[in-house]
């Protein structure tokens, strides 16, 4: 009997499971605003050069923001047309936002005056930046003056978060499975919060990226372990949904975050309130248990009795459990660990590199490895860009987390269908490239924002799929190196995603055009895969390598 039989005894989806995923659920929606908090406090501000000579008069503008808007900007405005070199660029008008004229300005300004009118030359910035607030009270980028020469620190700093994701997911992995799920979830719940925190009170880029990459690797740990927790103890027809669930509930983080982006536009202010909202997470202590098969794995078979009476009890099936239940369990973690470790019917342990000693597992390994790249460097570059697909960036944000709610709920009943894994993956990525694509070529407005949605509905919907084909395509024996393989790949593609969306600096359409042309070729390339529904799952790599379309 393996652990899934006595799961199927007690109930592998009763109230307890219900419950414990519902707990679970809730701390995804921190963390997913923690996420993709560096859209706000690392949004770009409007800047220009500063005046020494009038940056009092500039600093009296802002008491307008409290009044009207549009007199803030006209106030703020009319400085910069006085010292500030405009040049046209795609028909507008662009003032730039790194030199100014280098003139003799008077003491006070003057409505007359043009430093155009008494010379051409101009200099770099070296009085500092005026930033204007109309949109961010502040953001890293204006208390740093991550700008000009330093404008691609702040697009670095996000990789270095997402490189924090990749490291972490491995150390905090290898931590769980040394000191059990519980502890680590918790400890990373904890260190999430705690580095937030510590974040909002830098004033040095260095230190702040070194706390932003420990930030990311708590904050991954956090959703890796929740994950875990909550499919672990249900049953193998229930783990989709579960997933799924998990997902949704990211997905409201998604747009909490563009409310609360929305109220607090103070970068610090924003930073501290996000990181307390996962203090509650720590409540869940004494209501969150071990994960039952890491108790068993661990040999720590009365641990894992009393808690599967437990889980009994309060789904009501208490008497069907068998009375020798610890000798059960004893012997399901015999039957288990052979199959999950070794090759075949030796004693060889799987690796990764066991996946490419074949031709036809080696091109299927590498088709899902460039899959989850593009999945993930599409999803991530599409989120950190929503705010320019729309004319108010917080609606925008907030639309772009709205349509994944029903990406996600749409995988289950798509992929079961007649079109199954392989299609529904194919026809998604395709879909979403070509919206991209699109979105470039659709003038500002709601068409281009519905465009770009499409776009962000499909990868997200096809992101999750290839969650479950990745789990599906490999054999038992290299489930969990495969997995972990693509996995690391998608990381790749998180830390490229922010590198990318900053190639809008050399061409505005490049970043979407590259999303668009790499989400068709994996579309494409993800139809030579074999297709997995209703299909028992591969026991063997021998098994796996016969695997044909």
């Amino acid at each position: 009997m393996k652990f899934d039989d006595v799961l199927g005894l007690i109930g592998d989806f009763g109230r307890y499971q219900i419950l414990m995923l519902s707990l679970v659920c809730l701390t995804a929606t921190p963390q997913a605003m923690v996420s993709l908090s560096s859209v706000f406090i690392l949004g770009d501000m409007d800047h220009w050069c500063s005046v020494e000579e009038w940056s009092h008069d500039v600093s009296d503008c802002k008491d307008l923001l409290s009044i009207s808007e549009q007199e803030y900007l006209d106030c703020i405005y009319q400085y910069r047309e006085s010292s500030i070199p405009k040049f046209k660029e795609n028909g507008e008008v662009v003032y730039s936002e790194c030199e100014k004229y280098n003139a003799e300005y008077p003491a006070e300004w003057s409505s007359d005056y043009y430093a155009s009118n008494y010379t051409s030359e101009t200099i770099k910035c070296d009085e500092g930046w005026v930033y204007d607030q109309s949109q961010y009270e502040s953001t890293v980028g204006s208390d740093l003056d991550l700008v000009c020469d330093k404008k691609f620190y702040g697009d670095t700093s996000q990789s270095v978060f997402f490189f924090g994701y990749l490291v972490g997911s491995v150390f905090f992995g290898s931590m769980a499975d040394l000191i059990g799920r519980y502890y680590t979830f918790f400890f990373s719940c904890g260190l999430n919060s705690l580095i937030g925190l510590a974040t909002a009170f830098t004033t040095n880029y260095w230190v702040f990226t070194v706390l932003r990459f420990f930030n990311g690797a708590a904050n991954i740990a956090m959703y890796i372990m929740a994950f875990i927790i909550a499919t672990e103890f249900v049953g193998p027809s229930k783990r989709v949904f579960a997933g799924i669930l998990i997902c949704v509930t990211f997905a409201f983080g998604y747009m909490m975050l563009a409310l609360m982006g929305f109220l607090v536009r103070d970068w610090r202010n924003l930073q501290i309130i996000l990181s307390a909202l996962i203090l509650p997470c720590l409540l869940l202590m004494p209501i969150l248990p071990e994960s039952a098969r890491w108790l068993i794995s661990k040999k720590k078979y009365d641990k894992a009795t009393k808690l599967i009476t437990k889980v009994a009890e309060r789904n009501k099936t208490k008497d069907k459990l068998p009375p020798n239940l610890e000798d059960v369990l004893a012997k399901a973690d015999e039957v288990c660990h052979p199959l999950y470790y070794t090759y075949d019917t030796s004693n060889k342990t799987i690796t990764a590199i066991d996946l490419f000693r074949t031709p036809n597992l080696r091109l299927h390994t590498l088709n899902m490895m460039f899959n989850w790249v593009v999945n993930a460097l599409v999803y991530l570059g599409l989120s950190l860009s929503s705010t320019e697909f729309g004319s108010n960036p917080y609606v925008s944000f907030f639309i772009s987390g709205l349509v994944e709610v029903p990406a996600y709920l749409v995988c289950i009943p798509l992929i079961n269908s007649f079109l199954g894994r392989r299609w529904s993956t194919s026809i998604l990525e395709i879909i979403g490239g070509v919206a991209c694509l699109m979105t470039i070529l659709t003038p500002e407005g709601a068409w281009r924002t519905t465009i770009a949605m499409l776009g962000k509905f499909c990868i997200s919907a096809s992101f999750a799929i290839i969650y479950i084909y990745s789990a599906e395509i490999f054999p038992t024996a290299a489930r969990s190196a495969g997995v972990g393989l693509c996995s690391t790949c998608g990381r790749i593609g998180s830390i490229l995603g922010p590198l990318l969306v900053a190639l809008d600096e050399i061409w505005k359409p490049l970043p979407l055009l590259i999303f668009g042309l790499v989400s068709i070729i994996a579309g494409i390339l993800v139809i030579f895969l074999p297709e997995t529904r209703g299909k028992a799952l591969p026991e063997t790599l021998q098994e796996c390598s016969r695997q044909g379309r």
